[in-house]
């Protein structure tokens, strides 16, 4: 016992000698078993470098790169909202075309008429399985909703609607805005809403 006693002291005494204590000062640089990256190589801003072909460290940001924070957040497209407001845009703030409808319909079938049906009826196929309280988008409360409460429910979800922002993304999300509202019109339009060339169609 004697002698372990003794051993044991001197290990201490060693690991006290090369360790140092904690805190304590000293001119000489201290022993570092596990640096944890204390030191490492890295470029300084606006910098020589000769790695990159302009010959600088700093780089222009790479195409497409989107900015985050309030920027970003405070953009009617990206949320739905009128700037600097929680208020929601009344209209679809982007050009609305024929391809972008037919888009819209694709990520709508795919994602949407599920629950809520082809036509917007609230009657997809879940419903059939016991699922309830499904929206109609034909119903007067979602006929005047703003159209960035749409894009802002599928973005977050609603109740039992989960949230599509990771599935959708921004552009389709506006497209699938579109499409809801292009089959509330199908339904809820009157004849003199429709252009004179064509209402002979619709009375064949």
């Amino acid at each position: 016992m004697r002698y372990f006693l003794l051993s044991y002291a001197l290990i201490i005494i060693a690991v006290v000698s090369v360790a140092g204590l904690r805190g304590s000062h000293s001119r000489k640089p201290p022993l570092e078993v596990f640096p944890d990256m204390d030191r490492q190589n890295k470029l300084r801003p606006q910098a020589d470098n000769d790695f990159f072909g302009s010959g600088r460290t700093s780089q222009p940001y790479v195409a497409g790169t989107i900015a985050r924070g309030t920027a970003y957040q405070d953009i009617p497209v990206n949320t739905g909202r009128v700037t600097g407001t929680t208020n929601f845009v009344a209209s679809i703030p982007v050009a609305i075309s024929e391809s972008l409808l037919e888009r819209g319909r694709e990520r709508y079938d795919i994602n949407c008429s599920p629950c809520h049906g082809g036509t917007g009826d609230g009657k997809g196929i879940t419903t059939q399985y016991g699922m309830v309280a499904v929206a109609n988008f034909h119903d007067p409360r979602l006929v005047k909703m703003a159209a960035g409460e749409i894009f802002n429910t599928i973005t977050h979800g609603k109740n039992l609607m989960g949230a599509y922002g990771a599935n959708i993304d921004i552009p389709d999300r506006w497209a699938v805005v579109a499409y809801v509202r292009a089959l509330q019109r199908a339904r809820l339009a009157v004849g003199d809403e429709v252009p004179e060339n064509e209402r002979a169609a619709l009375q064949q």
